[in-house]
């Protein structure tokens, strides 16, 4: 489960991002709070959010071209020291007294302007510390390390805005980004596998995207993502509506929902890790289960059986969005690398805004539960749709049958069939 771990630079990466991670969740939840107190409206703090986001939608295919072009360690050092500073400022301005929401708007900007030459590059670093070996166990990690962060960070958040305030979390958050610099400083060259680099040319963004094209293996992957993103993850829009509408709750389970699902979601991350190999199999199935529970937890009928199911919810959505993100990156060519995680990554953060209005569109005109039950559906519907494109692009057919009294459900080749035919 834990094998990467033995490379010694892939040990001071994920050390360092286990504090930066936790740093990065304080900041979210002092920023949309810092929002709120200043504005009392919940509109601009989706504009934060919005801004945060808008750049990769816009820059995420430029920026995985600069990611092939450059070294990516260096890159790193930048695109993390800029987010610190940032945070930094942010918190001298806030303990100061002269903070204003256009401040929060602008840092929210550019932490989201330096996210798109960071994500695609923190992503395809990975394979460049560990090898193609390592490399699912370590992306099953990183997964395992950011839910973890999200179960601790907005904890510690909310203890440090109520008691020093939310100066101090973006101050927090600021110095935690010194264990990642530091981790990347104390890295061995000599023990990273060698990556050519893209060469400085033009139209490399039009040939990223013909490259995912002509690659079903790959198409497919991020289109299947990009359907779970969009219909699937609306979490904020469908849980809170749970917790006030459905069983009138309050704030206090929308919590227990959350962190029920961020369990779930780590167990999901380091079962994946375990597993040792992404298949396509497994990310059909995982987006087949995925929407299915969430069909199965949109009529639950008590509080207590909704919120137990999202843990499978959770760590069925972690296998989708690991196994993807390992696949993808295991079957790109090195130099391309860069690019097609930009568009995974564009795709997969970019579908939950998409997806937002026209889930609380459903929500609003026919109740909660119809809209997390079309969300599952949409997402389960497009993992057997994708798996039977997949099939007969890749020269298979289903096959029924019995094994040992048990029904069996499988693909097989084509040729295998037409011989069971013949005979």
């Amino acid at each position: 489960m834990f094998s990467s771990l033995k490379v010694r630079n892939y040990r001071l990466f994920f050390l360092g991002q286990v504090v930066s991670n936790t740093g990065t969740w304080m900041q979210r939840i002092a920023q949309d709070w810092l929002v709120l107190s200043l504005t009392g409206s919940a509109t601009a703090v989706g504009i934060t959010t919005a801004l945060q986001f808008l750049p990769m939608l816009l820059f995420g295919l430029y920026g995985g071209v600069l990611v092939d072009r450059l070294p990516k360690r260096r890159t790193l050092l930048v695109t993390q020291t800029s987010m610190a500073v940032t945070g930094i400022a942010l918190a001298v301005l806030t303990l100061s007294g002269h903070v204003q929401v256009w401040h929060v708007y602008l840092a929210a900007f550019v932490v989201g302007l330096a996210t798109v030459i960071d994500n695609p590059a923190r992503q395809s670093f990975v394979s460049e510390m560990v090898g193609p070996d390592q490399l699912q166990n370590a992306v099953s990690l990183n997964s395992a390390n950011f839910q973890s962060a999200r179960l601790v960070g907005p904890a510690v958040a909310g203890l440090m805005i109520t008691g020093v305030g939310t100066g101090w979390a973006f101050l927090a958050n600021g110095l935690s980004f010194v264990a990642p610099l530091a981790g990347l400083l104390l890295m061995r060259d000599r023990e990273l596998y060698a990556v050519e680099r893209a060469p400085r040319g033009k139209g490399q963004m039009r040939e990223g995207l013909r490259y995912v094209a002509g690659r079903p293996e790959l198409m497919w992957t991020i289109v299947l993502a990009g359907f779970a993103s969009t219909f699937g993850f609306n979490f904020p829009v469908y849980l809170s509506a749970f917790a006030d509408d459905v069983f009138h709750a309050g704030a206090g389970s929308y919590s227990l929902f959350n962190t029920l699902m961020a369990v779930g979601s780590l167990a999901g991350a380091l079962l994946a890790a375990r597993r040792g190999t992404a298949r396509m199999r497994v990310l059909v199935a995982g987006a087949l289960a995925f929407g299915t529970m969430e069909i199965v937890a949109a009529f639950a009928p008590s509080l207590w059986l909704f919120a137990l199911l999202m843990a499978p919810i959770g760590m069925f959505g972690m296998t989708v969005n690991v196994t993807a993100n390992s696949s993808i990156q295991m079957a790109t060519d090195p130099s391309m690398r860069g690019r097609v995680m930009a568009l995974y990554m564009m795709v997969f953060m970019g579908g939950a805004p998409l997806g937002a209005p026209i889930a609380g569109w459903i929500t609003d005109a026919y109740g909660v539960r119809a809209g997390l039950a079309v969300g599952g559906a949409i997402t389960a519907v497009a993992a057997v749709t994708i798996a039977l494109v997949l099939a007969r692009v890749g020269g298979l057919r289903l096959s029924v049958g019995w094994n040992h009294g048990h029904p069996q459900v499988r693909f097989v080749p084509r040729e295998r069939e037409q011989l069971a035919t013949a005979a």
